[in-house]
């Protein structure tokens, strides 16, 4: 590439018959002014660049279709563009391949190579994962802006059990969107909580009861809340799934299943104490009524249903599967060998309490894990040497993977709340600019759809009906929208 004060521009004969290679073109993106050989150009012929070369002998009309101004005293193409992204993609026509700068949104990007007719096949692999990420962020405010215009819209074709089925959905799924949703959100969590509290409280010897058989039972107030709380899980459960727009992936949905799991004990120990007794031996019934009882764990889970921080935690260590996978190895490895080690390190020592290499496994898995129980140490000098080892083996092979799990869950959880404000701020610019938009709309109009705006979500049929350039492309048809996003650098 030349500098412009560098560089002599050949005249065309009258013919135009000039070759191709011979031409120099000045481009001005954005301001700046650049200088390109035809013949590094024609390496890629399509391209908007290549097409400069051939339309200087077309007319004006085929050189106001390609840039934005053309200045025949200067032979010089302007664009208005973005410089910066500019300087990017020319490369291809250098090194056969395009590498993204850092700063420059991938989505504006990509818009760039499109216009300038550039494949995406040519970004380097690095970028493309980059803009691959950006997209799903945009996929996933498009999805959030849609549930929420969703909600606000009330579509008059829907029967009467239809618009009733969404009105308990949201009661029951979506606390933001009434205040009785919230108080609905709350009391299921406290329930959660008196269930948890109740379960460990009716396990102190002195709470519990004696029975006609003289077996220790819980105490009928604690039964009562308990049967209280099993009531409202149920209520809700039941009204979700009636609520549900899609019954099969509410019930194959992982939460929801732990909802079940939390619900169905219950009801099958009470099966099961009632008329379990004609079909097997007492002992039995009550055996497994207690291992049912045991099921009522699962209702601690429930939280996450209502603590975000619960479901970024597992999200992120969903997403550190291989770093964990590598912990996993590690401990494996480390407690073959030195379970081995003082197994046979122990063997000299007449008390020893290594009596086998499986029964040293625990004694290792004890030590690296810095627990140490007492209930089995070497006795011998090399066998304490070796557990001075395996413990400090232990200690780093635990802190490896610790970092990468960190950054997984503050990336997971940054994201996310990026993501609620960048939705949150679309559907704010989309109310503006419908009200901005209406023709004719007296500036008290104006201030009252804003009041609104502040008020609550009661503008949802303007927002359904308007059209404007902040519009997710993802919810319209029109490519040429484009979003707060799109537009950032």
């Amino acid at each position: 590439m030349k500098m412009a004060g560098d560089s002599r521009f050949p005249d065309l004969d009258s013919n135009g018959s000039e070759k191709n290679e011979d031409i120099e073109i000045i481009v001005n993106v954005g301001g700046v002014r650049q200088v390109l050989d035809g013949d590094n150009l024609n390496r890629y012929p399509g391209t908007r660049l290549t097409e400069l070369i051939n339309c200087l002998s077309g007319g004006y009309d085929t050189i106001f279709a390609l840039c934005d101004d053309y200045d025949p005293g200067k032979r010089e193409f302007y664009f208005d563009r973005d410089p910066d992204a500019f300087k990017c993609i020319i490369d291809v026509y250098y090194f056969g391949e395009i590498h993204m700068k850092k700063g420059i949104c991938p989505i504006c990007f990509k818009n760039e190579m499109e216009f300038w007719k550039v494949d995406l096949k040519f970004l380097d692999d690095c970028c493309k994962t980059h803009l691959s990420e950006k997209k799903e962020e945009l996929e996933e405010i498009a999805r959030r802006v849609q549930l929420i215009l969703d909600d606000l819209g009330v579509d008059a074709s829907e029967s009467r059990w239809k618009r009733c089925q969404k009105c308990i959905w949201k009661f029951m799924e979506k606390p933001e969107s009434s205040y009785p949703a919230r108080v609905i959100a709350v009391l299921s969590f406290l329930f959660i909580l008196i269930s948890s509290v109740v379960m460990c409280v009716g396990t102190i010897p002195e709470l519990q009861i004696v029975d006609s058989e003289g077996n220790h039972v819980e105490h009928p107030t604690l039964d009562s809340i308990e049967t209280a709380c099993i009531g409202w899980f149920t209520l809700e459960y039941v009204l979700r799934l009636i609520s549900s727009p899609n019954k099969l992936h509410f019930a194959l949905s992982f939460m929801n299943i732990i909802d079940a799991f939390a619900i169905l004990p219950f009801y099958v120990s009470l099966i099961l104490t009632h008329l379990g007794a004609r079909l097997m031996e007492l002992t039995n019934v009550q055996q497994a009524v207690q291992a049912l009882r045991i099921m009522r764990i699962a209702r601690i889970f429930k939280l996450a249903r209502h603590s975000s921080g619960l479901q970024t935690l597992t999200y992120a260590l969903k997403r550190s599967f291989k770093e964990l996978g590598l912990l996993l190895m590690y401990l494996a490895v480390g407690i073959f060998v030195f379970s081995a080690l003082g197994y046979t390190m122990e063997q000299s020592h007449p008390e020893t309490l290594f009596k086998s290499i499986p029964q040293s496994f625990w004694w290792a898995i004890i030590t690296m894990t810095t627990v140490g129980y007492g209930d089995i140490y070497p006795k011998t000098t090399l066998g304490k040497l070796n557990a001075a080892i395996s413990f400090l083996c232990g200690v780093i092979a635990i802190a490896l993977p610790i970092h990468p799990i960190i950054n997984n869950f503050v990336r997971y959880y940054n994201k996310q709340r990026v993501l609620e404000t960048a939705a949150k701020h679309e559907l704010e610019l989309m109310e503006l600019y419908s009200a901005v938009g209406k023709a004719g709309a007296p500036q008290n109009e104006l201030e009252d759809l804003m009041r609104e705006r502040k008020d609550g979500p009661s503008c949802s049929g303007r927002l359904k009906v308007s059209h404007s350039d902040t519009f997710i492309h993802l919810l319209s048809d029109e490519k040429h929208y484009r979003t707060r996003l799109q537009s950032c650098k």
